[in-house]
């Protein structure tokens, strides 16, 4: 007799807990919360691409072309870490047979690995490298264009979830100073690099002057960039593909892969 309220409050306490994080964590840009821009303004405009297709292929086909590049770029650095991959592991097998020390060999190596899949997920998405179960596609032209687009909005929520607490997690280490635990380092003068990105071109001189050339023990924050990055690609490209398949009524990922 009591399994259907407390299944009940069960579930509200959950969705409360969800929608609580969501209104609290998330605070406002340019005016709005940041919810806004990343989920409601998106909506929007896949709905507006739906009613106007004419004026939306038209307008943003220029915009499908750039972004197109930038999937093949993010998928060229890809190959550029899974290279290096192959670099580490050939000057892990010189250190061994010359009896030299290569400290952090197998944390780069780690790092390298992860970049390499997050930099390929938006380049695998649009050639079909991703698994997707299509047998309800196949039934007829209203499932597999709405199914596939119901299925694709979801991802793109998911996501864009993602990749915000991705981001979020690199300033909390940062903020943290959390350092890696293994033996690998970097030059201080990387790291300054890298901080100049995030950091205002008038403060720049001050990055600098704190800079020394000493090795200091990695900060999370580096190899968790690539995380970041990519999972940003992955919302963005299907939000892009979701747009795509509304207004050209077809899905744009052609190549799909049987193995």
């Amino acid at each position: 007799m009591l399994r259907t309220p407390v299944s009940a409050g069960v579930f509200f306490f959950l969705f409360q807990t969800l929608v609580g994080s969501v209104m609290t964590s998330w605070p406002d840009f340019l005016g709005m919360p940041l919810w806004v821009w990343v989920f409601v303004l998106p909506s929007l405009l896949t709905v507006l691409a739906r009613f106007f297709r004419p004026q939306a292929q038209k307008l943003l086909s220029p915009v499908w072309r750039w972004l197109d590049r930038v999937y093949t770029a993010s998928g060229v650095v890809a190959s550029m870490f899974m290279v290096l991959i192959l670099i580490i592991i050939i000057f892990q097998m010189m250190a061994r047979w010359t009896g030299v020390t290569f400290e952090g060999s197998t944390e780069f190596a780690g790092y390298a690995m992860a970049a390499t899949s997050f930099f390929a997920m938006a380049h695998a998405l649009g050639h079909g490298a991703h698994i997707r179960v299509s047998i309800l596609l196949n039934l007829n032209q209203f499932t597999r264009l709405w199914l596939n687009a119901l299925a694709m909005f979801i991802a793109a929520i998911t996501a864009t979830y993602f990749a915000r607490y991705a981001i979020k997690t690199n300033f909390l280490s940062e903020m943290l100073n959390d350092r890696t635990q293994g033996q690998d380092q970097l030059p201080e003068w990387l790291l300054t690099v890298f901080e100049m990105v995030v950091t205002a071109p008038w403060n720049w001189g001050d990055l600098w002057a704190k800079t020394t050339d000493a090795w200091v023990y990695t900060p999370v924050w580096v190899p968790q960039l690539p995380m970041s990055i990519g999972t940003t690609l992955l919302a963005i490209a299907l939000w892009d593909h979701l747009i795509r398949l509304l207004v050209n009524g077809e899905s744009d990922i052609k190549a799909e892969t049987v193995q």
